[in-house]
């Protein structure tokens, strides 16, 4: 049987495209790979030599120089070559970037919170004499809660705006120490001294990577609560982050209830208009039943090896003329190998 061939384009992390390494491995007998990495001046001169079936992506997300180099080189790659890749460019163009995930919901009619973009001090001093408290101030780049603000009072927005168009704004970033099992995560960094000095070189560059000139300010949603819905491929899962701190993202709090149907309608009609195939969708409800979507992520943190419980049941709902639960595990490996299991069908499939 001829093999799928794939190309794994590695960021500038030498570590973050190992779960596609482990999940290509699982399948090795449907499927052989290759690692480029992106970030050097022969990315191009690669993979035209190879002329991979699928390119395999995991876009930057730390600073901004490597997210903009790693989205403009899978521009050239999908849409002047015309390369197929998962996820697919309009997927990894809102990766991580939260200025441009509010231009593209508003320009596609996608319910957001509503979200403002300010490049004028001026015209953002003039916007908050009159704004409701609190208000939530982003960061363009952060995961899991990175730079983050909820703001309750004019002189601390003052402030905040002084500094984006002054020194800059820059995400906290170190060691989460009230993130679980800190005495094993410092244990596996010692004894990983490859994975500690990257570990410290990207504390680093995010400290620098200053954000200046511009600022992002979003509306509160009073919540208790936010709905992570994942699609990969036709599965789909879902379970609440549950706040801390008057935030859901990187509270690692879950509560496996189980989901409106309603709610994976709303995700399934997003996701197929767009043709988004690997997505972790993070919803507001609010109290009238309807749905506001915070942010959408092709490539997400996963901390427990399932997605979704129905009572007390692990498993995945998938579609077919209604919504049907499926028992079983199927987010190995972080989901990468749910993944691949996609790649391969789809392939197959066409072949």
């Amino acid at each position: 049987m001829q093999k799928l061939n794939v190309a794994i384009l590695r960021n500038e992390d030498p570590f973050e495209h190992l779960l596609w390494v482990e999940a290509c491995n699982d399948y090795k007998e449907k499927i052989t790979y290759t690692i480029i990495d992106i970030t050097k001046s022969t990315w191009l001169e690669e993979i035209n030599n190879l002329n991979p079936d699928v390119l395999l992506l995991k876009p930057a997300g730390k600073t901004n120089l490597f997210r903009s180099l790693y989205t403009e080189r899978v521009d050239v790659l999908v849409n002047d070559l015309k390369y197929k890749s998962y996820p697919t460019y309009n997927e990894i163009r809102i990766y991580e970037s939260k200025r441009f995930f509010a231009y593209w919901a508003q320009a596609n009619n996608i319910p957001h919170p509503k979200t403002s973009v300010f490049y004028s001090k001026k015209e953002v001093l003039n916007f908050i004499k009159n704004v409701k408290f609190p208000v939530v101030a982003k960061l363009n780049i952060g995961a899991s809660g990175n730079g983050i603000e909820i703001i309750k009072s004019k002189h601390q927005l003052n402030n905040y705006v002084n500094s984006a168009f002054s020194t800059g704004l820059a995400a906290r970033t170190g060691p989460k120490l009230k993130k679980g099992k800190l005495i094993f995560r410092i244990y596996q960094k010692i004894t990983n001294p490859k994975e500690l000095i990257n570990k410290v070189k990207t504390y680093k560059e995010v400290s620098s990577d200053k954000q200046k000139g511009y600022l992002i300010l979003q509306e509160f949603v009073p919540h208790e609560f936010e709905w992570r819905v994942v699609r990969i491929g036709d599965s789909f899962f879902a379970h609440k982050k549950i706040v801390s701190g008057q935030k859901a993202s990187g509270s690692l709090i879950k509560k496996y209830d189980s989901p409106p149907l309603a709610l994976l309608d709303f995700v399934k009609e997003v996701t197929d208009k767009h043709q988004f195939y690997s997505q972790a969708v993070d919803i507001f409800e609010k109290p009238d039943g309807t749905y506001l979507i915070n942010e959408m992520q092709c490539i997400f943190g996963q901390s427990d090896p399932h997605q979704m419980f129905i009572d007390g049941v692990p498993g995945r709902y998938i579609y077919n003329k209604k919504w049907i639960f499926e028992e079983g595990s199927f987010n190995k490996n972080e989901s990468y190998n749910l993944r691949i299991e996609y790649i391969i069908n789809q392939y197959f499939k066409k072949s």
